[in-house]
């Protein structure tokens, strides 16, 4: 773990991780002017939904439309945290208004908000404090699939072993 927290390595379906071209992804959001261009560019359709994000290892948020993959939005790097966001346009300034970290892609533990906050204050955008839609994911221990705990149940819905407390979906970090 660095002291931007932990780094997510995709754990996806190979078939989409080798659809990354290289040099691709999101739109990297680096700076207040970076997301104004960006949102100016959005259509009434697309802003009535969530976008897809990442936070890249370098801190910096990445947006794409909310269909793409994640693994696409990240270039196919690895990313401290991946989910889905939306915006709304309060007063005189751009906020979020919901923000998750659902992508099953990446599995990115609850505990990845502090890079997506840091990433929103890097940007000037104004944020809530935490998700606003919390999944968590789980590799059971027994038959190897990942799993997403619902209602505290951590129990295997494929094999129903007990799926641990603590995240484990990437054995390698």
């Amino acid at each position: 773990m660095s002291a931007r927290g932990r780094s997510h390595r995709y754990v996806g379906p190979v078939e989409l991780e080798a659809t990354v071209r290289p040099g691709g992804g999101g739109c990297r959001i680096g700076s207040a002017a970076d997301f104004d261009r960006w949102i100016a560019e959005r259509s009434a359709a697309e802003l009535r939904e969530p976008f897809t994000f990442v936070v890249g290892t370098d801190g910096v948020l990445r947006l794409a439309p909310r269909r793409s993959e994640h693994v696409a939005c990240a270039g196919g790097h690895m990313v401290l945290s991946a989910g889905e966001i939306g915006f709304t346009h309060t007063a005189d300034r751009w906020a979020v208004d919901e923000v998750s970290n659902q992508s099953t892609g990446y599995c990115p533990d609850v505990t990845s908000w502090p890079a997506v906050a840091q990433a929103l204050d890097d940007v000037g955008l104004g944020r809530l404090s935490g998700f606003t839609h919390e999944v968590v994911f789980r590799r059971c221990p027994d038959c190897q699939e990942h799993n997403i705990v619902r209602e505290n149940d951590f129990v295997c819905v494929f094999c129903g072993g007990d799926l641990p407390e603590a995240w484990n979906v990437d054995p390698t970090v």
